[in-house]
C-alpha cells in the first residue's frame, strides 16, 4: 500500500461532500496515519460545486491537474468534471445517481448520459467502481449517508490505509447513537456493493 496517496473528492453543495471529507480523514488518523487535508474549492450554496482532498505521506492540501490516485464522485457530472485531476491509471469511485442542476431541472440543459460519463471515465482510469450511492443511503435510512455508502466501498478497496471496521468505529465516535446507525448500515451497503 502506497504511503503516498492523493485522493480527490468532489459533489454538490448541501449533499455532504466536505463532511465526508471530515469523516475519512478523522478515520485515517483514528487509524495512526497522518495526511492533509483541504477544502479545495466550495460553494456555500445548494448545487454549487465543492472539492476537497486528502494527501497521505504529503504536506500540501492541494492536487493539481493529473495527480490523484483516486477521485471520489459523489455525483455523476462531477465525477466527469474531475477527471483532469485523475493521474494516468488512476482510480475513481462515483455515484450514479444525479443532482440536477438548476439549468436541466428548468429544462434549459439535458442531462449528461451516465453511459457518457462512465464511458469517459473508464477511458482513463486504471479501475471505476460505480454504486447508485442516494439510493443505498435511502435503504440505510437517509439519503445523505449514501456519502458513506461510497467511503465504504472505499475502504472496501484496499486502495487506501482504513479498513471498513475502523471507518465504522469513527462514525460511531463522532456521531449520535441514531445518525451512526443509519451510517453504519450505508457503509456496510457500499462494502457490499464493491465485494459483489
Amino acid at each position: 500500500m502506497s504511503t503516498r496517496l492523493r485522493i480527490f473528492m468532489t459533489g454538490v453543495g448541501g449533499q455532504g461532500t466536505l463532511t465526508a471529507t471530515n469523516l475519512l480523514a478523522q478515520a485515517i488518523l483514528d487509524s495512526g496515519t497522518d495526511l492533509t487535508a483541504g477544502e479545495i474549492h466550495g460553494m456555500a450554496q445548494r448545487g454549487g460545486v465543492v472539492e476537497s482532498a486528502i494527501l497521505i505521506g504529503m504536506a500540501s492540501p492541494k492536487i493539481a491537474h493529473g495527480e490523484a490516485d483516486i477521485i471520489l464522485g459523489f455525483e455523476p457530472l462531477e465525477t466527469l468534471r474531475a477527471l483532469p485531476y485523475l493521474k494516468p491509471n488512476g482510480i475513481v469511485l462515483s455515484s450514479t445517481e444525479y443532482i440536477s442542476p438548476l439549468s436541466v431541472s428548468t429544462g434549459k440543459a439535458e442531462q449528461t448520459p451516465l453511459e457518457l460519463i462512465k464511458g469517459k471515465v473508464n477511458a482513463c482510469a486504471s479501475k471505476a467502481y460505480f454504486l447508485p450511492c442516494q439510493s443505498l443511503g435511502l435503504e440505510a435510512g437517509a439519503i445523505q449517508s449514501g456519502n458513506i455508502a461510497l467511503l465504504g466501498a472505499l475502504c472496501a478497496t484496499g486502495l487506501i490505509p482504513l479498513k471498513p471496521e475502523e471507518l465504522a468505529e469513527t462514525i460511531k465516535s463522532v456521531m449520535k447513537p441514531k445518525i451512526a446507525d443509519i451510517n453504519l448500515k450505508a457503509l456496510q451497503l457500499g462494502v457490499d456493493a464493491i465485494s459483489k
